[in-house]
């Protein structure tokens, strides 16, 4: 948590802001028979829009663009796989305090068992929303929240 030291009428007064969420685009795949999370994200801004099951915000659709182009050049290395039919593909609002140690150890956890529900459970403990990126033809990218 941030905050800002404001004087007011003589008296100093901490005023306590939380710290913007960090949008995180990532995807769970299987490569040369190992598994695979690449993601990238990128901090919101203070006055996003947080309601629950709302959509997320308009710079999910260039994160998850900017990730897809990363997951296509690894192609080059071998063939890819989705590790799940649905929930491989996903968007994630993370509080800025999960970034340094909580997102990193879910990561190495499905990296070493592969249990993507285990994998899904654990991101809903630490993200205020959950998305899974689909996609239908003619249609725009979808973002679906995570059941």
């Amino acid at each position: 948590m941030g905050g800002v030291r404001l004087r007011m009428d003589g008296l100093e007064v901490l005023v306590v802001m939380a710290d913007a969420p960090y949008l995180i685009a990532l995807a769970l795949l299987e490569q040369n028979g190992a598994r695979a999370l690449p993601l990238g994200g990128r901090s919101l801004p203070v006055d996003v829009d947080l309601t629950p099951g709302g959509p997320p915000h308009g710079m999910a659709q260039e994160l998850a663009l900017e990730l897809l182009v990363r997951v296509w050049q690894r192609s080059a290395d071998g063939p890819l796989k989705q590790a799940a039919h649905q929930g491989s593909l996903l968007l994630v609002e993370l509080p800025m305090e999960c970034l340094p140690e909580d997102l990193p150890a879910l990561k190495a956890a499905w990296l070493n068992t592969g249990d993507t529900d285990a994998f899904h459970q654990g991101l809903k403990v630490l993200a205020g929303r959950i998305w899974s990126l689909s996609f239908t033809k003619f249609q725009p990218l979808a973002f679906t929240p995570l059941a």
